[in-house]
This record gives C-alpha cells, structure tokens and sequence, in this order.
C-alpha cells in the first residue's frame, strides 16, 4: 500500500512532492527575480542573479532531492541555497553540477546524471530521461544555449551566464504512484514511450512542435491525470494568483479531446494535490 503522495505548485516548474516524511523538489525556483522576460520588449539578460532566501525560508523546510530539468535561471538560480540548507542529493547534467559548483553548492551533494539511470532512495525510485529544451521563431532559437563541461566555470554573476546545459526529465515513483515531470515543450519520444505514469506534468503546446499534447499523451498511456506546468507568469509574485501565460487554457483543450479519460488538475500558486492510489 502507497503512502498518500502529495504535490505542491511553487509556481514556474517549481514541485514540491511529499510521501511519508519525504520530500523530493524539481526545480525549486521562488525567487522569481524581475528580469523583463514575460514583458514584450523588456527582456533584460544581463539582469543579475538574486535570491530571495526569505521567500525560499517560508516555503521550503526540507528535501531529501533535488531533480534539474536545465539550468536556465528559473530552474536552477535557487538551488546552490535550497541544496545547503536542506542537505539534499540533486541530479542534474555535467553541465547543471558545473554551474552549481560554481555557486558555492556543496560539491559531496551532486549526483551526475544524463539519461538512462534508474536510482533507489529511500523510499522511492528516480527515472532519469533525456530531453530537449523548447526552441522559437523561425530559425528553432534556443535561450541561452550551451553546456559547461570539464572543469568548473567562472561564478554565473547575470542570468545570461545560467545556459541551458542539456535538458532532462524525470519519473518519481513512490510504491504505486509514479510521477512525470517534463518542464519542457519537448521530449525523446521514443525513450519515453510506455513508461504510463500515474501524474503527468507537462507544459501547454509549442508552435515548434507539432501535435506535441497528443504525442505526449500517446507516449505516457494517456495518464490517469495530468496537471500542467510552467504556464504562469514567473515574475509576478508568488502569493498573487497565477496569470496563464503560455498555454495551460490551450493545453486544456487539447488534453479534453486527446485523452478525455484523464483528469485534468490545474493548481494555482501554493496549492496541493494528493494523488488518488
């Protein structure tokens, strides 16, 4: 029998998911710094890198993992904090721990990974996938591209410095309850495709890519419920409610109509979910 598995929203592709006195974080990012990204024109990439630990101190106590999908600022800027105070293993790329070791996180807490590992923690299994980062306009621009290989780069000072360093994502399971994390509008297709979790996160659609919710949706077994992510406006305040501002509607739809057997869960900022077993 599977302990309640609960879910928590901390906005942007920010989990919090608690079993059992566990707690396992995907992209733990609160600080929600102000750098114009979600305002046309304003877009400033030499904003630089701010944590607000107060913020992350209200609400974050603990974490026993820490999972990185990429390194861009609002994935992976409050980690080196969360990952001291907490004392939690955190997966993530040869590029991601680069990056983190460079911000000062403790260097005997990272676990290298790239895809294809299977890992027993106390409790629960994490499934290591690759994946591949959402690309725009006419030419399939990436934000901030490139990886840190090798040795330990110059501390990241602006959010620019924060490149994406390749793109995972992640199945958690807790006894019967497994959990899908894809933070990106991308995915290997042929990699995940019947792994059937009980909880799929997935982002609205991408002109980029095409039929990308049914694909997904064919690839995961049409999962008993799915709950989108990283649709809100990430530099507006966490305590204010969530504004859609990349697809969650849209992805409504599509979901509707592709697989109408599963549940859609949309959570605002803060709120929870306790997943049926």
């Amino acid at each position: 029998m599977t302990s309640e598995v609960h879910v928590r929203w901390l906005g942007t592709n920010a989990w919090e998911i608690v079993c059992d006195g566990t707690t396992v974080l995907v992209d733990p990012y609160l600080s929600r710094t102000y750098t114009g990204a979600t305002k046309p024109g304003e877009f400033n990439p030499d904003t630089p890198i701010s944590i607000d630990e107060t913020a992350i101190d209200e609400h974050i106590g603990a974490a026993d993992s820490i999972l990185i999908t990429h390194a861009h600022f609002d994935h992976i800027a409050d980690v080196p904090y969360i990952a001291g105070k907490t004392g939690a293993t955190v997966l993530g790329t040869e590029s991601h721990l680069n990056l983190l070791r460079a911000m000062d996180t403790p260097a005997e807490q990272l676990s290298q990974v790239g895809g294809g590992e299977l890992y027993q923690f106390e409790g629960y299994t994490v499934e290591v996938f690759r994946s591949s980062h959402g690309v725009t306009g006419k030419h399939k621009s990436l934000l901030f591209p490139g990886t840190r290989p090798g040795g330990v780069p110059a501390r990241p000072e602006t959010i620019k410095d924060l490149v994406e360093g390749g793109s995972l994502a992640y199945l958690v399971t807790f006894g019967e309850v497994s959990l899908f994390f894809n933070g990106v509008p991308s995915f290997h297709e042929r990699e995940v495709a019947g792994i059937a979790p009980t909880v799929l996160f997935m982002q609205g659609p991408n002109p980029n890519y095409p039929n990308y919710a049914e694909r997904m949706l064919a690839a995961t077994g049409y999962p008993p419920y799915v709950i989108p992510t990283h649709w809100d406006d990430y530099e507006a305040p966490l305590d204010e409610p969530a504004v859609d501002l990349f697809g969650a509607a849209k992805l409504e739809e599509l979901v509707a109509a592709a697989s109408p057997d599963s549940a859609w869960v949309l959570l605002d900022h803060l709120e929870s979910f306790t997943v049926p077993v």
